[in-house]
């Protein structure tokens, strides 16, 4: 949480409205739709693979479409927003998480960009990938 704060300040952002969530991600945003709620800016950074307090299985590749339906749920009907989902140490390509999104994005218009964070090497300047992200937004 200290680097996202930190990053925020960066940003200039310190006075802007800015909800922290540290929660199982199914589970909140499951509520939340219930709720009716929306949000603006969502950012997601699912664990492949991960277990709860109680026994609950996280696994990427079987409950990510569900959570990104929770999300596209989350986003409001009209006016901008967006989504940032980061994905790490999955065998999954760039392509087939775009389309994950795309696919449960489809009725909220917007665009998509994918693609691949990295690290510049320092001693040959070669970029190593450390995961794929994608991006959706509406203006």
């Amino acid at each position: 949480m200290t680097a996202a704060r930190r990053n925020q300040e960066v940003a200039g952002l310190e006075d802007r409205p800015i909800r922290w969530i540290v929660d199982d991600a199914m589970k909140f945003t499951a509520r939340e739709v219930r709720r009716g709620r929306h949000y603006r800016g969502q950012m997601l950074d699912p664990p492949k693979y991960g277990r709860g307090p109680e026994g609950e299985v996280w696994q990427l590749s079987e409950h990510l479409p569900q959570l990104l339906r929770n999300a596209a749920a989350l986003t409001p009907p009209e006016g901008p927003a967006f989504v940032i989902l980061t994905v790490y140490a999955v065998r999954l390509s760039a392509l087939a998480l775009g389309e994950a999104v795309a696919d449960a994005f489809q009725a909220c218009g917007g665009t998509l960009d994918v693609g691949e964070m990295a690290l510049r090497e320092d001693a040959r300047g070669r970029l190593l990938p450390t995961a794929l992200s994608v991006r959706w937004w509406r203006d």
